[in-house]
C-alpha cells in the first residue's frame, strides 16, 4: 500500500502541476481548498479525475462519494483497493 500512495502522489504532483516533491505529501494531508498546502481546486479534481481512469480504469462518479475519495491520498488508496484496482 506504501508504494500505492506514493504512485498517487506522484500521480496527484504530476496531473495537478504542482511543485513539490512527491514523498512530502502526508497520507492524510487535505488536498483540496484555498487553505491547504496544495490547494487544489475543482479543474484539478477533474484533471485528477480523468487521471484515475487513464491509469487505473476507474470513474467517481457520486459527486458526495468524489468529496470523501479525494479529500487525501490514504482514502484514494482505499477506494482504490476496495475496487481491485490497485497495483499488487
Amino acid at each position: 500500500m506504501k508504494d500505492l500512495k506514493l504512485a498517487l502522489k506522484t500521480l496527484i504532483v504530476q496531473t495537478c502541476d504542482k511543485d513539490c516533491d512527491p514523498a512530502s505529501i502526508a497520507d492524510d494531508e487535505v488536498l483540496f481548498g484555498a487553505g491547504t498546502r496544495l490547494a487544489l481546486d475543482s479543474l484539478d479534481a477533474l484533471q485528477l479525475s480523468m487521471a484515475l481512469q487513464k491509469e487505473f480504469g476507474v470513474r467517481v462518479t457520486d459527486s458526495k462519494e468524489t468529496r470523501i475519495i479525494f479529500a487525501n491520498v490514504a482514502n484514494l488508496a482505499a477506494w482504490l483497493k476496495e475496487r481491485n484496482k490497485a497495483p499488487a
